[in-house]
């Protein structure tokens, strides 16, 4: 498991804003997260673990605008591969797969769960698409897909400012600058409006463009206030 600071500061964020009974009922889903992770099960087919379920319950257990908090501890308790995260966002409702997508930088090391981002930026899920352009897109995605996922953001009206490492990765981009300029030229030829966004993006894409400062990034997107 990978940036166990992170998942403590969320952990400790989370139960000072929680009453007692979400306080007791995270402490004992997280748990039961921790003692399968330990057994080491393998997969099996049946009824799906009990801390599996706990993912479903997060959102009327911890109320809505902590569940992805919630569920991205309980995915980091019980060491959640890249398997597991599959089956998780493949069977569960938006805000879940939400949660899954938060998770990845602190489960996975290596580009195993990308088809997860991929997935989400195929959807017009606006929340969907800021969650798949974190931290995780930021360290995987190839240059060739992670200049979609910018213009996606564009394209759905997503703020560029969920798209993580932006600065860095838009620096000295020359074929971003063609994208945004190809874009916007659509846009105005269609007299649609260009958002404001891609002029921001277009002036990184300079090769001597200097990153503005950033605070460091949480362990998990601000909540939507969904379940």
């Amino acid at each position: 498991m990978t940036d166990t600071p992170g998942i403590a500061a969320l952990r400790t964020r989370l139960e000072a804003d929680l009453g007692g009974a979400a306080r007791a009922w995270l402490d004992q889903a997280t748990a039961e997260a921790a003692a399968h992770a330990e057994r080491s099960e393998p997969p099996a087919r049946g009824p799906l673990p009990t801390w599996e379920l706990r993912i479903a319950e997060a959102g009327r257990r911890c109320g809505p605008e902590h569940a992805d908090a919630a569920r991205v501890l309980l995915l980091h308790a019980a060491s959640a591969d890249p398997a597991t995260l599959a089956r998780v966002y493949a069977q569960g409702t938006a805000p879940e797969r939400r949660a899954v997508l938060h998770a990845l930088p602190h489960l996975v090391p290596g580009p195993e769960a990308l088809p997860l981002v991929q997935d989400a930026l195929r959807t017009n899920d606006t929340r969907l698409v800021a969650a798949a352009v974190g931290p995780y897109a930021a360290a995987h995605l190839a240059p060739h897909d992670w200049r979609h996922a910018v213009l996606k953001c564009l394209f759905t009206g997503v703020p560029v400012d969920a798209v993580a490492d932006l600065p860095r990765r838009a620096r000295g981009d020359g074929e971003l600058a063609r994208m945004l300029g190809d874009f916007a030229s659509e846009r105005m030829a269609a007299g649609r409006p260009v958002p404001g966004d891609l002029h921001r993006v277009l002036a990184l894409t300079a090769p001597g463009a200097v990153p503005p400062p950033t605070a460091p990034s949480g362990p998990v997107a601000p909540s939507t206030g969904e379940e």
